[in-house]
């Protein structure tokens, strides 16, 4: 039965939270779905969470302008929401038809990803650089960076766990060399490799930050550099030299092949030239 009296508290997205912990959501997803929360709550205004009350916050982000994406994500998280709160409460997604190919301002070129590294490096940003390549070269998320340590760099290979399921990547002969060196420098002698001056590892957090600030010196869009660019990066030139998807699904931990394809859709520009050679234009 429905709960037509529920309302949103700090008590009660205190305990939201602690549940998405234990169901091991990634800090982001975490962060991004107690803010939605948030929102959702001051345009609620104290009244209590109902079907009706949900689907008018959809219509509201519709009329304000949210693309249906961001609608989708933002009602992902009320939905989760009332799940954990037993309300019996799921409203429907927008239907959106699948993307034939990316954006162009979204899609991040090789050579602009190696802009960037040359430009950290020449800048003195060594942690930087190494970062870039290091997401570039093994496809992991911003929160698996962690699993980059000094055992892992020896070992050739790292085993990451999330949301319950343990992958093993195998980490590139050189990348390791380089990291070892780097670590060697920094005097760390076990542990992540991406710390602070404090001794902690990165947040996702300074790790966004970083690499925005670099990207002007190094003449790329800003829209086009954050982490999990890089890992798009990484899928499509993995795919292009081996057209292995199933192994690339493994490799970046997805449930699901139809996710890895949506890593790997062409830009407009390549989609436009791929219609040109259809020849069906006299």
């Amino acid at each position: 039965m429905e709960n037509t009296t529920h309302t949103i508290t700090k008590e009660t997205l205190g305990k939201f939270k602690a549940w998405l912990i234990s169901e091991e959501r990634e800090s982001g997803t975490i962060q991004k779905y107690l803010r939605d929360l948030t929102t959702f709550s001051a345009w609620l205004g104290g009244r209590g969470i109902e079907k009706e009350t949900v689907a008018g916050w959809k219509e509201n982000l519709l009329e304000n302008g949210y693309r249906p994406v961001t609608v989708n994500s933002m009602l992902a998280a009320i939905n989760t929401y009332c799940r954990f709160a037993g309300l019996g409460i799921k409203v429907k997604f927008l239907r959106i038809q699948r993307k034939l190919f990316q954006e162009e301002s979204r899609n991040l070129k090789k050579d602009e990803y190696e802009r960037l590294i040359y430009t950290a490096e020449s800048e003195g940003k060594k942690r930087l650089s190494l970062l870039f390549e290091t997401i570039g070269a093994t496809g992991i998320r911003v929160s698996e960076v962690k699993y980059i340590t000094v055992e892992t760099l020896r070992d050739g290979k790292a085993e990451i766990s999330l949301k319950g399921k343990i992958r093993t990547i195998l980490l590139p002969n050189k990348l390791c060399r380089k990291l070892l060196k780097y670590a060697k420098k920094q005097k760390i002698a076990s542990g992540e490799i991406f710390i602070t001056k404090s001794g902690k590892g990165m947040s996702r957090k300074q790790i966004w930050a970083e690499m925005k600030a670099i990207c002007k010196k190094a003449g790329v869009e800003a829209s086009k550099v954050f982490p999990h660019n890089l890992r798009h990066l990484f899928a499509r030139i993995y795919y292009k030299v081996t057209r292995d998807v199933a192994k690339l699904a493994d490799m970046l931990g997805h449930s699901s092949i139809e996710t890895t394809r949506i890593y790997l859709l062409s830009t407009g520009e390549e989609h436009a030239r791929q219609l040109e050679r259809l020849g069906l234009v006299r």
